[in-house]
């Protein structure tokens, strides 16, 4: 990055921040009239609460991530238009979600689509695996963004969790592009997002007062998605494991357990280890506060393979990583 772009990315998280945080100070009393969750059986709140708050922080995430890259004018500041277009057809599949749920494959459709015009009309010159077929990669990481979209979507049941989780990883990514070891225009995207999330958090501070909905965790995990698939066209591919590692094993390892019990995995349910954790005694802002700092030591060892470039390092930072998050979900397993 050049001199003046860490200065546009935190003017993009600051700028965010407080777009986000009026947004969802001005669309809040309209949610609790038209848009409130009620709880359930698998919910983890237990008062009626208004969602859709995810609809300020795609909003200001777009807005604030597009004029900056627009004003700049820089060929080294673009993000492909299908970016944003997708990104909004995915959180208008989530307002629909929210209001009247859709059955699972006419979603799974509608995600696809998102995803794959991303992928589909990216470069052919952008591969991870070269000598891999390029139809194959492309078939391979739609399967992979469809799976990462929702498993975000899975994650996000508890107060302040998917702050928890996007905030560190985008700051990671932040830092990298301070570093010049990440693309200026994913740096400047990751940063209107993180400030997003840091505007909507103390809405959504345990109690919460109201939730991202389906609008707001659909669009992120595809922006995280877009975010993370640019490490690995750089061949970053330890980096991008590290930083959603925490997600990735907990929804990853749930989904496993309940296909071998047989159980309707595409139905809502409270098994994700999380969920577990405040079944066993936890506290939300105990189980959100253990997450937080998880992500953040990925993050670390995330940075730390990156700017050692070192296969050893990369290795040793995956197996700690792994065995940090293992560590993690053996303690929310058990009770308190």
């Amino acid at each position: 990055m050049t001199f003046t772009e860490p200065l546009l990315s935190l003017f993009a998280v600051v700028l965010a921040a407080a777009f986000s945080a009026c947004l969802t100070w001005a669309l809040r009393p309209l949610l609790v009239r038209y848009a409130l969750a009620r709880p359930n059986a698998r919910s983890s709140h237990r008062i009626p609460t208004p969602q859709g708050a995810g609809i300020a922080v795609i909003a200001a995430t777009l807005t604030v991530a597009g004029g900056i890259i627009a004003s700049a004018g820089s060929t080294d500041l673009s993000i492909p238009t299908v970016v944003f277009a997708a990104t909004l057809f995915m959180a208008l599949v989530g307002v629909g979600d929210d209001i009247k749920s859709i059955p699972v494959l006419p979603r799974l459709i509608l995600q696809a689509v998102a995803v794959g015009a991303i992928l589909f009309t990216a470069s052919s010159d952008l591969r991870i695996i070269p000598a891999c077929p390029l139809w194959v990669e492309r078939g391979l990481l739609l399967l992979a963004g469809l799976w990462f979209v929702n498993l975000v979507n899975f994650m996000d049941g508890l107060d302040w969790m998917t702050a928890a989780e996007v905030v560190p990883i985008t700051g990671a990514m932040l830092a990298l592009g301070w570093l010049g070891e990440f693309p200026a225009s994913a740096t400047i995207l990751a940063a209107a997002l993180c400030g997003a999330m840091v505007g909507f958090a103390p809405f959504n501070r345990p109690v919460a007062k109201i939730f991202l909905g389906d609008v707001g965790s659909l669009p992120i995990g595809l922006l995280l998605g877009w975010c993370l698939l640019q490490l690995a066209y750089h061949q970053q591919l330890a980096a991008a494991l590290l930083l959603p590692l925490y997600y990735l094993s907990d929804a990853t390892a749930t989904l496993l357990r309940r296909l071998i019990r047989r159980e309707p995995f595409w139905a809502a349910h409270r098994s994700h280890f999380y969920q577990r954790a405040t079944d066993n005694g936890f506290s939300v802002l105990r189980v959100v506060s253990y997450v937080f700092a998880l992500n953040i030591v990925l993050a670390a060892l995330a940075i730390a393979t990156i700017t050692a470039d070192s296969v050893m390092v990369s290795i040793l930072s995956l197996l700690t990583g792994e065995i940090a998050v293992v560590l993690v979900l053996y303690r929310f397993s058990q009770r308190r």
